[in-house]
């Protein structure tokens, strides 16, 4: 293996879409992935239009939105009176403001979009059952440790590993994720599973107290993705884990019965406990950096995990192109992406409690007040986060 190779651990979607934008750019990349094949965990995702803005960027724009349901509404509803609060127009409008669509898609699809890409570029190489342990590195280069004791070489290596992430662990040695004690279980049933008076063409959010309810359709319509989240201080993190109905019931008794219904109709029901850290300042040593989870991750709360990871692959590969010296390229990157990746690591908390979960007079207010804001007003409070293309300064 060549030395001139950038090194990417972690075969994710931060992980493949740093990949195809740095080979774009004309480096050569090796991805180092530890599971046996590539693949993602998990049902549907959201795609703001940021998300778009890195499709395009990274070349994969056309096949993104060709795989893409395009929802008309982001829908709130009060849970407990079973009253819409408000909805954003995803229509016309809102794309013109944005410069691009809001869509749902399976997640395993939009890694397709990334996978079928990589393997079509000849300056990506992938390998599975490499799993990256520690590093090791000098002025020049880096060495990436994998954990049956191999050694490979590399101008530099991009830490895309995830919430767990080994990479972090020896570049920062922080400790732990943060475990929210909130429970999420997911579900995808077909659409004649779901109640007809639910479906909706929209993101929908059911808030009520300690809880919430999202659904949306996926696979051109005929799935729909189901979501519940609560509170239950659930103490140790869990992911993936299979769960009867009657456990996901168990938090959402007091909700309308047209809510309850979601809940009833999901099938195969899995459960994880959300995690997230505190935003850090510096995700870089010397030919090192984090990417994606791995530098920032969050709640689920504002739905910018993964776009959030493919910002961070946008300007990666944009500051490697525009610099000569690869760890002055690595700097310039967590300068530009850090001040932004915080805003919405604590945004995600703080709407989580404000609109995703409050109750009584908190419930009111909110109610209160995103009742009075028009379509207008929306576009302009969310501009920040679904105007960002990865290439912004600070926290915009």
């Amino acid at each position: 293996m060549s030395q001139d190779h950038i090194l990417i651990a972690g075969g994710g979607i931060g992980g493949l879409a740093a990949a195809l934008g740095l080979a774009q750019r004309g480096r050569r990349v090796l991805v180092l992935e530890k599971a046996t094949r590539f693949g993602e965990i998990g049902a549907g995702i959201q795609l703001g239009p940021n998300a778009f803005h890195a499709f395009d960027y990274l070349g994969v724009g056309d096949t993104a939105r060709a795989m893409a349901v395009y929802i008309d509404n982001l829908r709130l509803m009060d849970a407990l009176s079973g009253e819409e609060i408000t909805r954003i127009p995803l229509g016309d409008e809102f794309r013109a403001h944005m410069g691009n669509p809001y869509a749902v898609v399976h997640r395993g699809e939009m890694h397709g979009v990334f996978l079928s890409a990589c393997e079509a570029n000849p300056l990506i190489e992938l390998r599975t059952e490499a799993a990256v342990q520690s590093y090791a590195q000098n002025a020049s280069s880096v060495q990436a440790v994998l954990s049956d004791g191999a050694r490979i070489d590399g101008a530099a290596l991009i830490g895309a590993d995830g919430l767990w992430s080994r990479v972090r662990k020896q570049m920062l040695d922080d400790g732990p994720p943060r475990v929210s004690g909130h429970t999420t279980y997911r579900s995808v049933i077909p659409v004649d599973q779901m109640p007809e008076a639910l479906r909706w063409n929209a993101a929908t959010l059911w808030a009520g107290p300690k809880c919430h309810v999202v659904h949306y359709p996926l696979s051109g319509g005929q799935n729909f993705n189901l979501v519940v989240t609560y509170h239950n201080d659930a103490p140790e993190p869990v992911a993936g884990k299979p769960v009867p109905v009657e456990e996901v019931r168990r938090g959402f008794e007091h909700v309308h019965p047209l809510a309850q219904q979601v809940i009833e109709q999901g099938q195969d029901w899995k459960l994880w406990v959300l995690c997230d850290r505190d935003p850090v300042m510096d995700w870089v040593e010397g030919r090192v950096a984090l990417l994606g989870d791995a530098a920032h991750p969050m709640l689920q709360y504002f739905a910018q995990g993964a776009c959030m990871a493919m910002e961070d692959a946008v300007c990666l590969s944009d500051m490697v192109a525009s610099h000569d010296d690869l760890e002055q390229a690595l700097c310039a990157y967590q300068q530009k992406r850090r001040l932004r990746t915080a805003r919405v690591q604590l945004q995600s908390r703080e709407i989580g409690e404000h609109i995703y979960h409050p109750d009584g007079a908190h419930a009111e207010l909110r109610n209160a007040i995103m009742r009075e804001k028009t379509p207008a007003d929306w576009y302009r409070e969310i501009e920040w986060l679904y105007g960002g293309t990865g290439l912004e300064s600070a926290a915009s």
